[in-house]
């Protein structure tokens, strides 16, 4: 039977075949692929930002705590200073670090039967040095830390 004119044989009903038509599923279109790859683009360039982001603000936090650490450092020895320009602190520190002891005083030590000192202040030149080290132990160190610098 043909066609009725004014309608166009794609105006007709449909049936429903009985075989899969070719479009069965979802299909990624070329606009769909091209979305993905754009998304994808730019996810990657903002988690690198983000990244280099967080980076920098971890150096500012640690840059703020080396800055408050140095505050006061600086703070504590201003104080120091203030001490060491008055004179009885100075006095003091004479007396106890190197056994001062002012015109008209006697100075005792207290030694026992080791000839060691008890108390008070220690002979010059002892007790404030460093023990010797063998000169591979220090080439070694000094290797280990360039190794560190670099």
């Amino acid at each position: 039977m043909p066609a009725p004119r004014g309608r166009s044989p794609s105006s007709r009903p449909r049936t429903r075949s009985t075989a899969t038509s070719p479009r069965s599923g979802p299909r990624l279109t070329h606009r769909a692929v091209v979305l993905v790859l754009v998304l994808l683009v730019l996810v990657v360039s903002y988690a690198s930002s983000l990244r280099a982001w967080l980076d920098q603000r971890q150096q500012i936090a640690e840059t703020q705590a080396e800055i408050t650490q140095t505050r006061r450092e600086v703070a504590d020895l201003e104080q120091e200073k203030r001490r060491w320009a008055d004179d009885s602190y100075v006095e003091q520190q004479a007396r106890a670090r190197l056994a001062y002891v002012l015109p008209g005083e006697t100075g005792y030590r207290v030694i026992t039967e080791d000839g060691e000192t008890v108390g008070g202040a220690t002979e010059p030149g002892t007790g404030a040095e460093a023990p010797e080290r063998a000169w591979y132990v220090t080439l070694w160190q000094t290797t280990r830390r360039a190794g560190r610098e670099q």
